[in-house]
């Protein structure tokens, strides 16, 4: 009797690892059979991709997929129209005892193109984005990379951030659109440019919605105008920004006028706006009387302060016919938003 009790209390932890591989090989398989299944979708829809063979691996705390070489390229004139991204190598996993994301990792160098663009390289301490399982309703995805650094495959300057958080989702029927929210802290600017508020930006986030239908078809000019003709607009509900003697936080709504300019209205508290204005008049972005003007406007709705802290005030903005302006002094003209062929 006692031997046979030896025998049941050795073979419990065998079956129980056994299962533990059966569970982790099912696991791992349904990962790359779904690979497969979204590589044939988009396919369908126009993609070209490569890659190498995918190999299993993970266990035990994970089951994954990696897939080394990946070659994700569109051309087409409907969305996204000309993209092109090259990976060294992207690792699927998803863990094994709180199955609620497939997570996405990308090693080595990320190779990205759009469009006309030159072609850019993304390298990054951790980049990974976690996209949640069975989730009804939306398609989300939620991005997350540390120590980033892009910058031209073939060029002298480089983008740099030590941290980056990303959100967006989905949604259809009557609300059809996407909601975002991102920040980003320690930018660094590139080099050999002159920046009015300096190179660093401490902090940047923004909380907003992409409203309306994305058409598919047409060039890019027709796109937005369908989608302009459609109710589009963005919803910019939160932007928070911190940039040299520059404090910020706005809301605004803009959408596409007559002629695909951009239009809208919002509000916005600003700390250091003297600072500011004359940094960005010395720098040729405003011109000195409009800085002038600006100021004054500005000293007249802050009032006076008995603190050593830099006066803030609340203040109107409106875009129209591409000409920035507050409380009807404008500031700066933008350029023209040009719409390409493709």
């Amino acid at each position: 009797m006692r031997g046979r009790y030896w025998i049941v209390l050795a073979a419990v932890p065998a079956v129980l690892l056994a299962a533990d591989i059966i569970y982790w090989r099912v696991a791992a398989d349904r990962l790359r059979g779904g690979l497969r299944d979204w590589i044939a979708v988009q396919q369908s829809h126009g993609w070209e991709i490569e890659s190498g063979p995918a190999a299993l691996g993970g266990w035990p705390r994970a089951a994954s997929v990696t897939v080394p070489g990946l070659h994700m390229r569109h051309t087409a004139s409907n969305l996204p129209g000309a993209f092109e991204w090259t990976s060294s190598g992207i690792v699927l996993s998803v863990p094994l005892y709180l199955p609620t994301d497939v997570n996405v990792s990308v090693r080595g160098p990320q190779r990205l193109r759009i469009g006309t663009l030159p072609e850019t390289v993304i390298t990054g301490d951790a980049i990974t984005a976690a996209v949640p399982l069975g989730q009804d309703g939306a398609d989300s995805f939620t991005l997350r990379a540390s120590g980033l650094r892009a910058e031209p495959a073939s060029g002298p300057w480089h983008v740099t951030a030590g941290l980056l958080t990303a959100r967006a989702a989905l949604t259809g029927g009557a609300n059809e659109g996407i909601a975002f929210t991102a920040s980003a802290e320690a930018i660094a600017l590139p080099n050999g440019f002159k920046w009015a508020l300096g190179r660093n930006i401490s902090s940047l986030s923004a909380e907003g919605r992409l409203n309306g239908p994305f058409p598919s078809a047409g060039d890019s000019a027709e796109q937005a105008r369908t989608w302009r003709d459609n109710g589009g607009s963005l919803e910019i509900g939160h932007l928070a920004m911190g940039w040299g003697p520059l404090g910020l936080t706005s809301s605004a709504t803009l959408a596409l006028d007559d002629q695909l300019q951009p239009m809208g209205s919002g509000n916005a508290r600003v700390v250091g706006y003297a600072d500011t204005l004359d940094r960005l008049a010395a720098a040729g972005v405003l011109t000195k009387s409009a800085a002038t003007a600006a100021k004054a406007v500005l000293s007249l709705l802050a009032g006076t302060s008995d603190t050593d802290e830099p006066p803030e005030v609340d203040v109107p903005l409106t875009l129209q016919y591409r000409t920035l302006s507050m409380r009807q002094v404008p500031l700066v003209r933008l350029p023209e938003l040009d719409w390409p062929a493709r």
